[in-house]
C-alpha cells in the first residue's frame, strides 16, 4: 500500500493551479472535467504519480470557498534549504505564514506557507 493523494477542495481552480505550479514548483499531471457531475479535478506533485503521491485539487461548480476546519493540519512538503524556499515562495507571490527556524523543542527546521484558500503547506528541511 501508498498513499496516492491528497484531495482539497478549492474555490478557484486556475489560481489554485497557479499557485502549486507557480509557487510551488509542482507540475501539473492531468485535469479531469466533469460537467454532468458540477466538479473539475487537477492533479499535481513532484512527479509521475505511479512513483510518488499528489495533490488533487477539487473545484465544486459555484462554490467560491471553504471552511478549513479544526480537523485537517497541514500537507509537509521536504526541501533543501527552508530560508530559500521561503523566499522563492515570497518572491513568487506566495504568503509564508511562519519563517524558516527550527522546530520547538527540535533541531528540525521547518516552516508554513499558506495556498489562496488558507490550506497551510509545511516545508521540512531535509537532513544532510
Amino acid at each position: 500500500m501508498r498513499i496516492l493523494h491528497t484531495m482539497l477542495r478549492v474555490g478557484d481552480l486556475q489560481r489554485s493551479i497557479d499557485f502549486y505550479t507557480r509557487v510551488m514548483g509542482m507540475q501539473l499531471l492531468r485535469t479531469t472535467d466533469r460537467p454532468e457531475q458540477k466538479y473539475s479535478l487537477a492533479f499535481v506533485g513532484y512527479g509521475d504519480e505511479k512513483d510518488g503521491a499528489t495533490i488533487e485539487l477539487t473545484y465544486n461548480y459555484g462554490v467560491p470557498s471553504y471552511e478549513i476546519g479544526t480537523a485537517f493540519g497541514h500537507i509537509a512538503i521536504a526541501v533543501a534549504n527552508a530560508a530559500a524556499a521561503c523566499d522563492a515562495v515570497r518572491a513568487a507571490g506566495g504568503n509564508v505564514t511562519r519563517e524558516a527556524g527550527p522546530v520547538k523543542g527540535g533541531s528540525t527546521v521547518i516552516a508554513f506557507v499558506q495556498d489562496p484558500d488558507g490550506y497551510k503547506i509545511e516545508l521540512i528541511e531535509a537532513k544532510a
